[in-house]
């Protein structure tokens, strides 16, 4: 099997760079498509007045069925209010239009408009992009020909741009009835590993929802609630210089944009009886666009986990453990967001918007233990493990929108708060047994309580000022602060009496604070354009450990990272791109909280607050190119060089369980003198029949840690690739498949570690243990969903789908230092499959929304419409 995929991959990649298949896009069409948005505002050319009742109509060429002649006929239509408004909503977007003016003693206006989304932007640009703004129209004695609006676009699974690439969620098959995690599995240039945490070119990425960072994790965010994800690989100095150079993944959430009301109702059941309700509902009726999401979801995890380590204690004594588990862990979850868009003009667009999520899961295991050493006989053991977590996620967002009657002139400002707050108890019984099966000495007996909370809140504002069509300035400024607090208690049973184990047990708190400027500056000169930036970044660290009173602080007041984006378009079809960005990667919470974490009984963690931030410099150089009938490849160079990397490293120290006397091995984490990486990555769109698109992507790279300052000879390299493929297949009577295929091959161990981005959870049974000597296995694995749609409209749909569904992914990590050499073996959650029905509703005519009677403008309408005719 695995020779096969490697054969598949090597040849679509390939087919990516030479072929050029038959086939043809896939036309937009269909009510889905009617998001337009003309609006604008009619005044006197004079006085500059604004002019009441002045009619405003949408005229649209269209093929008369029964004369089978193409006429004029107007599909949207108003008078203008006092204030000289008009907007006109629910347009096509792939069609052309002529708007019609006319007023009582004014001279007539006719221009023509139609919209031009530009493929490969992010979903802001194209959303903002059909939702155009016509300025200030004049009328006057003398007739004026206004400039032409364009508006474009087509939606696939993937929409790449030479900066970012954007996967559309809701063509996704894989994920329905998931959570992000699933729609990470699916995303290109993304790497899911086994417990959910995600990669970006080896690193991991930040998250941010609806273009800000956020505490939810992925595995709280519903897959049905998801629009689409934007990759970023290299951001400019507008966005958060944090993340150390490994990009961003934004997730845009649902929010329909049409008049009316529409929605959906999903349910969902997997093979391990564990169910799912939810449904979105959107309405939008004059002044008040609302919003909401809602999803309830039950989840049973089941692993497999094998431990093998080798411990040197000293030149005369060395043990073996072999540790056998299968964890247990179920619970659910519940997510809420609701909100509302009001329009106070059609210049001015306030938001406020909530969201909500609480979820427990509970936890059980049963650990086998054998241990051999040279210097006493062997035993064995066993570990009752037990243990509950549960969470709570408030988020809000207040944002304010203002557009001026330039086109594509705007100021925006938001603050967003997110508090996350979770409870933790655990429990373990351990027994040893001597080689006979005679308890060795009473069992032991270790319990836990603790919990955690922390505050986020962020304040930005942003302007953007195109001044002329060839040159646009963008400038903002930005506040964030953290506040978080942990701790934590472990008391030994011993006959029943309770003792404190102070080694086990923590209170700390922290509090992070960021302030931010950016500017940059584009232009374009024919074919070739430019985009310089530069961001200013003060930070300030405090955490404090609440029993000593003691402090750890670090502080840079003055951080710049410059970006510069340079683009050639070769022709309509090629284009060439080259940037450069300086990034930096603030140590996480996991990495710095310097108590000690014994989820894992043989890998023992504790953080350091003494690491420094580390500073990336990333350059990339892309090639596009549109081929025939809708394939494309996207082609990129990159190169990465971090400083002071944030690395684990092991050392030995005490028990800090005050019962034993013996030492123990201890990892934490430290700066590493640097590390560079360097790649080649190819993702295409390639359509072979009519009814099969094809979306792959490969990464070959190469990465190397020096960490020769922490220990002598301390470095590790490792030559790797990556590879994705989704395929889709669109079948008669409206059946729908995608497979998914992904393989990742030997590679080193994300440096850094410490609780990943998934978040959120307990880590059970055994994780892997990141240091400059460790690697990851090659594993690969493979999805697949069918998808029936039914009912009128399509409205209705069924969907099946099955992960790892030939029980490929094995997740295997090796890591060893001059105290260990151990190896990790776990599979989890494998042919897990999943029923989901999910119903589509709506109406988008606004007269059922309005109490007043629209008659008399409707006839208004047709009389200029029967003018223009004459």
């Amino acid at each position: 099997m695995k020779k096969y995929f490697l054969s598949i991959i090597c040849f679509l990649a390939v087919s990516i760079l030479y072929a050029q298949m038959p086939g043809g896009n896939r036309g937009l069409g269909g009510q889905s498509m009617n998001v337009g948005h003309f609006y604008g505002k009619i005044i006197d050319a004079a006085t500059n007045k604004p002019l009441e009742s002045v009619s405003v109509q949408l005229i649209q060429n269209k093929l008369d069925t029964a004369t089978k002649k193409r006429k004029d006929v107007v599909i949207a239509g108003m008078l203008t209010g006092k204030n000289g408004d008009f907007s006109l909503e629910n347009l096509p977007v792939v069609a052309t239009f002529k708007l019609y003016i006319t007023g009582i003693g004014y001279k007539a206006i006719e221009q023509k408009v139609f919209f031009d989304i530009k493929m490969g932007g992010d979903m802001s640009q194209m959303m903002n992009a059909v939702d155009k703004d016509l300025g200030n129209i004049k009328l006057e004695t003398e007739t004026k020909q206004l400039a032409e609006v364009n508006v474009t676009g087509t939606k696939s699974l993937l929409q790449m741009g030479i900066d970012r690439k954007i996967f559309n969620v809701d063509k996704n098959l894989t994920s329905v009835g998931g959570t992000a995690v699933d729609v990470m599995k699916s995303v290109p240039s993304v790497n899911v590993d086994i417990d959910g945490n995600v990669t970006l070119r080896n690193a991991p990425p930040q998250i941010f929802v609806d273009g800000r960072p956020t505490t939810l994790t992925l595995d709280q965010i519903p897959a049905d609630a998801i629009q689409s994800v934007e990759i970023i690989t290299n951001p400019s100095a507008k966005f958060d210089a944090s993340g150390g150079g490994s990009g961003i993944l934004n997730i845009v959430l649902k929010k329909a944009r049409k008049a009316g009301y529409s929605g959906n109702v999903r349910a969902n059941l997997d093979s391990r009886a564990r169910v799912g309700i939810g449904g979105d509902f959107n309405a939008k009726q004059g002044k008040i666009n609302f919003f909401a999401n809602t999803m309830f979801a039950q989840q049973k995890s089941l692993s497999t986990v094998q431990s093998i380590r080798t411990n040197f204690l000293n030149p005369a004594q060395t043990e073996h453990i072999t540790q056998n588990n299968a964890p247990i862990n179920k619970g659910y979850f519940g997510f809420v967001r609701a909100g509302f868009d009001f329009f106070a003009d059609i210049r001015n667009t306030f938001t406020v918007a909530g969201a909500f999520v609480r979820g427990k899961f509970n936890s059980q295991d049963i650990l086998n233990i054998q241990r051999d050493t040279n210097y006493i006989s062997p035993e064995n053991g066993i570990t009752n493990t037990s243990g509950a977590f549960s969470f709570r996620n408030y988020g809000s967002t207040f944002s304010y929108k203002h557009n001026f009657t330039k086109a594509g002139k705007e100021l925006t400002a938001d603050v967003n708060y997110n508090s996350m707050k979770n409870d933790n108890t655990s429990g373990n019984n351990t027994q040893y047994f001597l080689a006979n099966n005679n308890p060795k000495g009473p069992t032991q007996q270790l319990q836990s309580s603790g919990g955690g909370s922390s505050n986020f809140v962020t304040v930005q504002t942003d302007f953007v000022n195109p001044i002329s069509d060839k040159v646009k300035i963008e400038m903002g400024a930005r506040g964030a602060i953290r506040n978080f607090s942990s701790i934590s208690n472990t008391f030994l049973v011993v006959n029943g009496n309770s003792f404190a184990v102070n080694g086990l047990a923590n209170n700390y708190k922290f509090k992070d604070e960021v302030y931010a400027g950016y500017v940059t500056f584009t232009q374009s000169i024919k074919n070739f354009s430019y985009q310089i930036g530069g961001r200013v970044e003060s930070s300030k660290y405090t955490g404090t450990l609440v029993d000593s009173n003691k402090t750890f602080k670090n502080q840079y007041p003055f951080s710049f990272f410059p970006s510069v984006f340079l683009t050639q378009k070769i022709n309509d079809k090629q284009s060439l791109q080259l940037n450069y960005s300086r990034k930096i990667n603030r140590p996480n919470f996991f990495q710095l909280i310097p108590y000690i974490d014994f989820t894992d009984s043989l890998n023992l963690s504790k953080g350091n607050p003494n690491i420094i931030p580390e500073f990336t410099n990333l350059l990339e150089f892309s090639y596009q190119v549109d081929l025939n009938k809708g394939n494309s490849v996207l082609a990129t160079v990159y190169y990465k060089n971090t400083n002071d990397l944030i690395t684990r490293f092991q050392y030995k120290d005490k028990n800090p369980n005050q019962s034993k006397t013996d030492s123990v091995i201890i990892s934490t984490f430290a700066n590493a003198n640097s590390s560079y990486a360097y790649g080649l990555e190819l993702t295409g769109k390639i359509k072979p029949a009519k009814i099969w698109d094809i979306t792959a992507n490969v990464n070959l790279y190469n990465s190397r840690i020096n960490s020769s300052n922490i220990e002598t000879n301390l470095n590790n390299q490792q030559v790797s690739w990556f590879g994705k493929i989704n395929n889709s297949f669109k079948l008669p009577k409206n059946y729908s498949i995608q497979f998914t295929a992904n393989y990742q091959s030997k590679t080193i161990l994300p440096a850094g570690g410490g609780g990943g981005n998934r978040g959120g959870g307990m880590m059970f049974g055994g994780g892997q243990l990141s240091t400059a000597n460790g690697y990851i296995k090659p594993n690969y694995g493979f999805d697949i969903a069918f998808r029936k749609d039914f009912l009128k409209n399509n409205a209705a749909s069924l969907t099946l789908s099955m992960n790892d569904i030939f029980r490929t992914k094995v997740y295997s990590t090796h890591s060893e230092s001059i105290y260990f050499v151990q190896d990790n073996i776990r599979r989890r959650d494998p042919q897990v499959a999943r029923l989901s029905f999910n119903w589509r509703f709506g109406k988008f005519d606004v007269s059922l929304f309005k109490r007043k009677n629209i008659k008399g403008e409707q006839e208004g309408m047709q009389n200029g419409m029967q003018g223009i005719q004459q």
